[in-house]
């Protein structure tokens, strides 16, 4: 097996120029992937909080990532339910928070780290949200920088979008392996990954929801990226 800084290289570079992506799932097999989403997950706030079963970060061992792995060749991994707790909001709402097991908080971060290698290159630079090195202060200077011409904004948002997995067609996504999701409901909660706060944010199943909704939005000829000098719209997956 190739290390996981080529994986992702060659990834990104694959993504870079448009090239597709196939059997993917087989670095799923890749232990060095692993050890790098263990080091990236390992001190988050969460990696002691147990989800349905006791395991977490400090029970981690090269023994549980070749058991994980001796499920994936044989395609018998399944994600365990998430444990549900609900935080308060601000508006007196409940936000629902999934509490996964160790096991599946490695998977899902091995999954982000390849999906996120081959999509982020092909992302606009007026894409700032759950990317690296970008978010609101980002955005913010591009909107001081470019968008001289704009008077005013509007903020739109999609309700629960996350909720249920049949929302959205993830068709730039179909190559993932659907016995690793068992199906039935999938709890996007399930997927966290590094940075996950108390609103869920950077899962895995929201990198499914951001590659895959610019891609369905552009065959059906929906939302596309215009110039901002002429105060115009700007693509959904620039939000």
């Amino acid at each position: 097996m190739q290390t996981a800084e080529v994986v992702l290289s060659v990834l990104r570079d694959r993504g870079r120029k448009g090239l597709p992506c196939t059997q993917l799932y087989r670095q799923m097999f890749n232990r060095d992937l692993y050890l790098l989403a263990y080091g990236n997950i390992y001190s988050n706030q969460g990696a002691m909080t147990p989800g349905v079963s006791e395991e977490t970060a400090d029970g981690m061992s090269e023994e549980t990532i070749e058991q994980i792995i001796g499920l994936m060749r044989q395609e018998k991994y399944r994600f365990s339910p998430a444990r549900r707790v609900y935080i308060p909001k601000k508006n007196g709402k409940l936000r629902p928070l999934g509490m996964p097991t160790w096991s599946d908080k490695l998977v899902g971060e091995v999954v982000r780290l390849l999906l996120e290698a081959f999509y982020d290159p092909q992302f606009p630079d007026s894409s700032h949200g759950f990317r690296k090195s970008r978010g609101c202060h980002t955005a913010l200077r591009e909107i001081g920088n470019t968008w001289t011409g704009t008077t005013w904004f509007i903020e739109g948002d999609i309700s629960d979008c996350l909720d249920p997995w049949s929302y959205c067609s993830f068709a730039d996504c179909a190559g993932l392996e659907q016995p690793v999701l068992g199906g039935g409901h999938l709890d996007t909660q399930a997927f966290p990954a590094p940075g996950a706060g108390e609103d869920g944010a950077e899962l895995a199943a929201l990198d499914l929801l951001q590659y895959g909704l610019p891609g369905d939005a552009e065959r059906l000829g929906g939302v596309a990226e215009r110039d901002p000098a002429g105060g115009r719209g700007v693509g959904e997956h620039a939000a």
